[in-house]
Protein backbone atom coordinates (compact mmCIF):
# COMPACT_ATOMS: atom_id res chain seq x y z
CA UNK A 1 0.00 0.00 0.00
CA UNK A 2 1.28 3.45 -0.97
CA UNK A 3 1.72 6.28 1.46
CA UNK A 4 0.23 9.51 1.20
CA UNK A 5 1.35 12.88 2.59
CA UNK A 6 -1.61 15.37 2.81
CA UNK A 7 -0.42 19.35 1.92
CA UNK A 8 -2.51 22.08 2.51
CA UNK A 9 -1.25 26.10 2.63
CA UNK A 10 -4.54 27.74 5.13
CA UNK A 11 -4.65 30.98 6.58
CA UNK A 12 -7.27 32.10 8.97
CA UNK A 13 -9.76 28.70 8.18
CA UNK A 14 -11.25 28.02 11.86
CA UNK A 15 -14.29 27.31 10.60
CA UNK A 16 -13.48 24.38 8.18
CA UNK A 17 -10.20 23.25 8.86
CA UNK A 18 -11.36 20.68 11.62
CA UNK A 19 -14.25 19.62 8.84
CA UNK A 20 -11.69 19.17 6.27
CA UNK A 21 -8.71 16.97 8.38
CA UNK A 22 -11.46 14.75 9.42
CA UNK A 23 -13.00 14.17 6.28
CA UNK A 24 -9.14 12.56 5.21
CA UNK A 25 -8.54 10.29 8.54
CA UNK A 26 -7.51 7.00 6.98
CA UNK A 27 -6.32 8.61 4.08
CA UNK A 28 -3.12 10.69 5.08
CA UNK A 29 -0.10 9.18 6.73
CA UNK A 30 0.82 12.80 7.52
CA UNK A 31 -0.45 15.95 7.56
CA UNK A 32 1.57 19.22 6.48
CA UNK A 33 0.17 22.42 6.79
CA UNK A 34 1.65 25.19 5.51
CA UNK A 35 0.51 28.62 7.26
CA UNK A 36 0.56 32.27 5.78
CA UNK A 37 -0.26 34.03 8.38
CA UNK A 38 -3.00 33.04 10.67
CA UNK A 39 -4.52 35.36 13.51
CA UNK A 40 -7.68 32.90 14.73
CA UNK A 41 -7.60 29.66 15.76
CA UNK A 42 -6.20 27.53 13.06
CA UNK A 43 -3.19 26.57 13.82
CA UNK A 44 -4.72 25.31 17.00
CA UNK A 45 -6.69 23.49 15.49
CA UNK A 46 -3.87 22.06 12.59
CA UNK A 47 -1.88 21.29 15.89
CA UNK A 48 -4.76 18.51 17.23
CA UNK A 49 -4.00 16.72 13.98
CA UNK A 50 0.15 17.12 13.34
CA UNK A 51 3.02 18.93 14.54
CA UNK A 52 4.03 19.72 10.96
CA UNK A 53 3.10 23.25 11.08
CA UNK A 54 5.29 25.78 9.43
CA UNK A 55 4.87 29.16 8.48
CA UNK A 56 5.21 30.94 5.13
CA UNK A 57 5.32 34.81 3.95
CA UNK A 58 2.50 35.80 2.25
CA UNK A 59 4.26 36.96 -1.10
CA UNK A 60 1.34 37.10 -3.39
CA UNK A 61 1.51 33.95 -4.62
CA UNK A 62 -0.08 30.28 -4.06
CA UNK A 63 1.78 28.37 -6.03
CA UNK A 64 5.35 29.75 -4.01
CA UNK A 65 3.12 28.89 -1.08
CA UNK A 66 1.72 25.39 -2.36
CA UNK A 67 5.34 24.42 -3.93
CA UNK A 68 6.65 25.18 0.10
CA UNK A 69 3.91 22.57 1.19
CA UNK A 70 4.88 20.41 -0.96
CA UNK A 71 8.99 20.97 -0.05
CA UNK A 72 7.83 19.26 3.70
CA UNK A 73 6.50 16.14 2.18
CA UNK A 74 8.02 12.69 3.15
CA UNK A 75 5.46 10.21 1.57
CA UNK A 76 5.51 8.14 -1.91
CA UNK A 77 2.03 10.84 -2.55
CA UNK A 78 1.05 14.00 -1.93
CA UNK A 79 -2.13 15.43 -1.52
CA UNK A 80 -3.30 18.50 -2.06
CA UNK A 81 -6.35 19.90 -0.14
CA UNK A 82 -7.95 23.66 0.53
CA UNK A 83 -9.62 24.07 3.99
CA UNK A 84 -12.75 24.42 2.49
CA UNK A 85 -12.19 21.12 0.68
CA UNK A 86 -13.74 17.84 2.32
CA UNK A 87 -14.02 13.79 1.20
CA UNK A 88 -17.52 12.76 1.40
CA UNK A 89 -18.49 9.87 3.29
CA UNK A 90 -18.32 7.38 -0.12
CA UNK A 91 -15.51 9.19 -1.23
CA UNK A 92 -13.41 9.03 1.29
CA UNK A 93 -13.57 4.83 1.53
CA UNK A 94 -12.91 5.11 -2.78
CA UNK A 95 -9.69 6.90 -1.53
CA UNK A 96 -8.70 4.12 1.05
CA UNK A 97 -9.47 1.79 -2.02
CA UNK A 98 -7.47 3.21 -4.07
CA UNK A 99 -4.63 3.53 -1.83
CA UNK A 100 -4.64 0.11 -0.92
CA UNK A 101 -4.32 -0.36 -5.10
CA UNK A 102 -2.97 2.18 -6.68
CA UNK A 103 0.35 0.65 -8.14
CA UNK A 104 3.39 2.62 -7.70
CA UNK A 105 3.99 3.32 -11.52
CA UNK A 106 1.66 5.93 -11.45
CA UNK A 107 2.34 9.34 -11.36
CA UNK A 108 -0.38 11.26 -10.76
CA UNK A 109 -4.45 10.66 -10.20
CA UNK A 110 -6.94 12.83 -11.59
CA UNK A 111 -10.23 12.96 -9.31
CA UNK A 112 -13.98 15.41 -9.86
CA UNK A 113 -14.01 18.40 -7.70
CA UNK A 114 -17.15 19.38 -7.25
CA UNK A 115 -17.75 23.06 -6.91
CA UNK A 116 -21.36 23.62 -6.37
CA UNK A 117 -24.64 21.88 -5.38
CA UNK A 118 -28.01 21.74 -5.38
CA UNK A 119 -30.10 21.93 -2.35
CA UNK A 120 -30.32 18.23 -1.62
CA UNK A 121 -26.57 18.24 -1.78
CA UNK A 122 -26.29 16.34 -5.79
CA UNK A 123 -23.60 18.35 -7.55
CA UNK A 124 -24.09 20.75 -9.97
CA UNK A 125 -20.91 21.96 -11.20
CA UNK A 126 -17.32 20.36 -11.99
CA UNK A 127 -13.91 20.24 -13.04
CA UNK A 128 -11.15 17.88 -13.27
CA UNK A 129 -8.19 17.82 -10.73
CA UNK A 130 -4.61 16.55 -10.93
CA UNK A 131 -5.29 15.75 -7.06
CA UNK A 132 -2.64 12.75 -5.95
CA UNK A 133 0.80 12.98 -7.39
CA UNK A 134 3.83 11.15 -6.94
CA UNK A 135 6.44 12.91 -4.72
CA UNK A 136 9.26 11.51 -6.34
CA UNK A 137 8.67 13.21 -9.68
CA UNK A 138 8.78 16.64 -8.02
CA UNK A 139 5.83 18.29 -10.12
CA UNK A 140 5.32 22.09 -9.51
CA UNK A 141 2.92 24.50 -9.55
CA UNK A 142 2.98 27.36 -11.26
CA UNK A 143 1.30 30.98 -11.56
CA UNK A 144 1.12 33.17 -8.95
CA UNK A 145 -3.37 32.49 -8.72
CA UNK A 146 -5.25 29.99 -9.99
CA UNK A 147 -2.10 28.13 -9.80
CA UNK A 148 -1.83 24.62 -11.79
CA UNK A 149 -0.14 21.92 -10.48
CA UNK A 150 2.19 20.49 -13.81
CA UNK A 151 2.13 17.09 -14.32
CA UNK A 152 2.95 14.51 -16.55
CA UNK A 153 3.89 10.64 -17.60
CA UNK A 154 1.31 7.98 -16.21
CA UNK A 155 -1.43 9.86 -15.01
CA UNK A 156 -5.00 7.87 -14.12
CA UNK A 157 -8.63 9.49 -13.47
CA UNK A 158 -10.35 7.48 -10.57
CA UNK A 159 -14.14 7.79 -9.28
CA UNK A 160 -13.29 9.76 -6.66
CA UNK A 161 -14.53 13.46 -5.97
CA UNK A 162 -13.18 16.11 -3.62
CA UNK A 163 -16.45 18.70 -2.66
CA UNK A 164 -15.79 21.88 -2.23
CA UNK A 165 -17.58 23.67 0.75
CA UNK A 166 -17.18 27.49 0.38
CA UNK A 167 -16.91 29.12 3.56
CA UNK A 168 -15.28 32.44 1.86
CA UNK A 169 -17.50 35.49 0.29
CA UNK A 170 -16.02 36.31 -2.98
CA UNK A 171 -13.39 39.24 -2.62
CA UNK A 172 -10.95 41.08 -4.91
CA UNK A 173 -8.04 39.02 -3.75
CA UNK A 174 -7.22 37.86 -6.71
CA UNK A 175 -7.76 40.55 -9.22
CA UNK A 176 -5.52 42.63 -7.07
CA UNK A 177 -2.68 40.13 -7.68
CA UNK A 178 -3.05 40.04 -10.97
CA UNK A 179 -3.62 43.81 -11.38
CA UNK A 180 0.57 43.81 -9.11
CA UNK A 181 1.85 42.05 -11.14
CA UNK A 182 0.81 43.91 -14.49
CA UNK A 183 1.64 46.75 -12.51
CA UNK A 184 5.44 45.62 -12.25
CA UNK A 185 5.57 44.83 -16.14
CA UNK A 186 4.59 41.49 -15.75
CA UNK A 187 3.27 39.09 -18.35
CA UNK A 188 0.05 36.82 -17.92
CA UNK A 189 0.26 33.32 -19.92
CA UNK A 190 -2.62 32.81 -22.24
CA UNK A 191 -4.30 30.67 -19.22
CA UNK A 192 -3.85 33.41 -16.87
CA UNK A 193 -5.21 35.70 -19.01
CA UNK A 194 -8.14 33.80 -18.83
CA UNK A 195 -8.58 33.96 -15.35
CA UNK A 196 -7.90 37.44 -15.15
CA UNK A 197 -10.70 38.00 -17.26
CA UNK A 198 -12.64 35.83 -15.40
CA UNK A 199 -11.65 37.97 -12.11
CA UNK A 200 -13.00 40.99 -14.14
CA UNK A 201 -16.03 39.67 -14.80
CA UNK A 202 -16.40 38.83 -11.05
CA UNK A 203 -15.79 42.15 -10.20
CA UNK A 204 -18.37 43.85 -12.41
CA UNK A 205 -15.68 44.90 -14.66
CA UNK A 206 -17.48 43.19 -17.97
CA UNK A 207 -16.88 44.78 -20.78
CA UNK A 208 -12.40 44.80 -19.99
CA UNK A 209 -13.65 40.63 -19.13
CA UNK A 210 -15.03 40.77 -22.53
CA UNK A 211 -12.39 42.12 -24.62
CA UNK A 212 -9.83 39.66 -22.96
CA UNK A 213 -12.28 36.39 -23.85
CA UNK A 214 -12.46 37.55 -27.64
CA UNK A 215 -8.57 37.68 -27.46
CA UNK A 216 -8.47 34.09 -25.96
CA UNK A 217 -11.09 33.10 -28.94
CA UNK A 218 -9.36 34.20 -31.84
CA UNK A 219 -6.29 33.11 -30.53
CA UNK A 220 -4.96 30.20 -33.16
CA UNK A 221 -2.84 28.48 -30.61
CA UNK A 222 -5.52 28.51 -28.34
CA UNK A 223 -6.83 25.17 -26.42
CA UNK A 224 -10.23 24.29 -27.97
CA UNK A 225 -11.45 23.87 -24.25
CA UNK A 226 -10.04 27.63 -23.08
CA UNK A 227 -12.09 29.00 -26.85
CA UNK A 228 -15.26 27.04 -25.61
CA UNK A 229 -14.94 28.44 -21.77
CA UNK A 230 -14.03 32.18 -23.02
CA UNK A 231 -17.33 31.66 -25.43
CA UNK A 232 -19.36 30.22 -22.12
CA UNK A 233 -18.27 33.33 -19.77
CA UNK A 234 -18.06 36.23 -22.54
CA UNK A 235 -22.26 35.40 -22.48
CA UNK A 236 -22.58 35.59 -19.16
CA UNK A 237 -20.82 38.98 -19.17
CA UNK A 238 -23.29 39.85 -21.87
CA UNK A 239 -26.12 38.69 -19.74
CA UNK A 240 -24.89 40.99 -16.71
CA UNK A 241 -25.25 43.96 -19.15
CA UNK A 242 -28.72 43.15 -20.28
CA UNK A 243 -27.21 42.70 -24.22
CA UNK A 244 -29.32 39.09 -24.64
CA UNK A 245 -28.88 39.31 -28.31
CA UNK A 246 -24.90 39.13 -27.92
CA UNK A 247 -25.36 36.38 -25.17
CA UNK A 248 -27.16 34.24 -28.03
CA UNK A 249 -24.28 34.67 -30.12
CA UNK A 250 -21.24 33.87 -27.82
CA UNK A 251 -23.02 30.61 -27.05
CA UNK A 252 -23.70 29.91 -30.71
CA UNK A 253 -19.95 30.80 -30.96
CA UNK A 254 -19.17 26.98 -28.66
CA UNK A 255 -20.31 25.24 -31.91
CA UNK A 256 -17.01 26.26 -34.33
CA UNK A 257 -15.09 24.36 -31.60
CA UNK A 258 -16.97 21.46 -30.33
CA UNK A 259 -20.10 19.41 -30.61
CA UNK A 260 -23.26 20.75 -28.82
CA UNK A 261 -23.16 20.67 -25.41
CA UNK A 262 -26.01 20.14 -23.47
CA UNK A 263 -24.68 23.07 -21.01
CA UNK A 264 -25.13 25.85 -24.18
CA UNK A 265 -28.19 23.78 -25.90
CA UNK A 266 -29.82 24.74 -21.88
CA UNK A 267 -28.68 28.44 -21.97
CA UNK A 268 -29.76 28.77 -25.74
CA UNK A 269 -33.19 26.98 -24.98
CA UNK A 270 -33.76 29.32 -21.84
CA UNK A 271 -33.11 32.45 -23.97
CA UNK A 272 -35.81 31.33 -26.61
CA UNK A 273 -38.31 30.13 -23.50
CA UNK A 274 -37.74 33.91 -21.98
CA UNK A 275 -38.77 35.31 -24.93
CA UNK A 276 -41.75 33.14 -24.81
CA UNK A 277 -40.51 31.13 -28.04
CA UNK A 278 -41.70 27.96 -26.21
CA UNK A 279 -40.95 25.86 -29.64
CA UNK A 280 -37.45 26.80 -29.87
CA UNK A 281 -36.97 26.15 -26.60
CA UNK A 282 -38.28 22.67 -26.59
CA UNK A 283 -35.98 22.22 -29.73
CA UNK A 284 -32.91 22.95 -27.72
CA UNK A 285 -33.88 21.08 -24.48
CA UNK A 286 -34.51 18.08 -26.65
CA UNK A 287 -31.66 18.42 -28.13
CA UNK A 288 -29.41 18.64 -24.99
CA UNK A 289 -31.14 15.34 -23.68
CA UNK A 290 -29.76 13.66 -26.68
CA UNK A 291 -26.29 14.63 -26.69
CA UNK A 292 -23.39 12.63 -24.98
CA UNK A 293 -21.52 13.88 -21.94
CA UNK A 294 -17.94 14.43 -22.77
CA UNK A 295 -15.99 11.99 -20.19
CA UNK A 296 -13.15 14.02 -19.11
CA UNK A 297 -13.21 17.70 -19.01
CA UNK A 298 -10.96 19.59 -17.71
CA UNK A 299 -12.90 23.14 -17.74
CA UNK A 300 -15.93 22.51 -15.98
CA UNK A 301 -19.26 20.62 -16.74
CA UNK A 302 -22.43 21.63 -15.33
CA UNK A 303 -24.42 18.73 -14.24
CA UNK A 304 -27.83 19.62 -14.07
CA UNK A 305 -27.63 20.54 -17.68
CA UNK A 306 -27.09 16.74 -18.89
CA UNK A 307 -29.73 15.41 -16.18
CA UNK A 308 -32.42 16.87 -14.76
CA UNK A 309 -32.77 20.63 -15.98
CA UNK A 310 -33.66 19.98 -19.67
CA UNK A 311 -36.71 17.78 -18.15
CA UNK A 312 -37.74 20.42 -15.75
CA UNK A 313 -37.76 23.24 -18.51
CA UNK A 314 -39.58 21.08 -20.95
CA UNK A 315 -42.18 20.37 -18.17
CA UNK A 316 -42.81 24.12 -18.36
CA UNK A 317 -42.44 24.92 -21.89
CA UNK A 318 -45.16 22.04 -22.89
CA UNK A 319 -47.30 23.60 -20.43
CA UNK A 320 -46.86 27.07 -21.62
CA UNK A 321 -48.23 25.09 -25.52
CA UNK A 322 -50.94 23.67 -24.23
CA UNK A 323 -49.27 20.25 -24.32
CA UNK A 324 -50.29 18.67 -20.81
CA UNK A 325 -49.35 15.01 -21.36
CA UNK A 326 -45.83 15.56 -22.47
CA UNK A 327 -45.47 18.53 -19.57
CA UNK A 328 -46.59 15.48 -17.44
CA UNK A 329 -43.92 12.79 -18.72
CA UNK A 330 -41.43 15.65 -18.09
CA UNK A 331 -42.21 16.21 -15.04
CA UNK A 332 -42.23 12.78 -13.56
CA UNK A 333 -38.83 12.25 -14.80
CA UNK A 334 -37.33 15.15 -12.66
CA UNK A 335 -39.48 13.69 -10.00
CA UNK A 336 -37.14 10.50 -9.82
CA UNK A 337 -34.24 13.10 -9.61
CA UNK A 338 -36.28 14.63 -6.22
CA UNK A 339 -39.57 12.84 -5.38
CA UNK A 340 -39.90 14.79 -2.42
CA UNK A 341 -39.64 18.35 -3.75
CA UNK A 342 -42.41 20.32 -3.28
CA UNK A 343 -43.11 22.51 -6.38
CA UNK A 344 -42.89 19.27 -8.92
CA UNK A 345 -45.59 17.46 -6.84
CA UNK A 346 -47.71 20.41 -6.76
CA UNK A 347 -46.79 20.23 -10.22
CA UNK A 348 -48.27 16.47 -10.35
CA UNK A 349 -51.21 17.08 -9.21
CA UNK A 350 -52.03 20.15 -11.41
CA UNK A 351 -51.20 18.02 -14.74
CA UNK A 352 -52.79 15.13 -13.16
CA UNK A 353 -56.52 17.40 -12.58
CA UNK A 354 -55.65 18.66 -16.57
CA UNK A 355 -55.72 15.57 -17.86
CA UNK A 356 -58.70 13.62 -15.86
CA UNK A 357 -60.34 17.13 -16.87
CA UNK A 358 -59.84 16.30 -20.36
CA UNK A 359 -60.35 12.81 -20.45
CA UNK A 360 -63.78 13.44 -18.51
CA UNK A 361 -64.65 16.15 -21.45
CA UNK A 362 -64.41 14.11 -24.09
Amino acid sequence: MVTISLCMIVKNEERVLGRCLESVQGIADEIVIVDTGSTDRTKEIAASYTDRIYPFDWIDDFSAARNESFRYATQQYVLWLDADDLLQASDREKFKALKRQLDPAVDAVCMDYYLAFDPHGRPTAAVKRNRLVKRSRQFRWHDPVHEQLAVDGNVIYADIAVSHAREHANSDRNLRIFEGLLAKGGKLSARQSLHYAMELAANGRYEDAIAIFERRIDDPAAYFEQKLDACDRMAHCYRELGRKEKELQALFRTFHYDVPRADYACRIAYFFQENGDYEKAVHWYRLALRLEKPAHRLYGINHAAWTWIPHLQLAVCYGKLGLPEQAYEHNEIVLSYDPEDPNLLSNKRLLEDILNGNKRGR
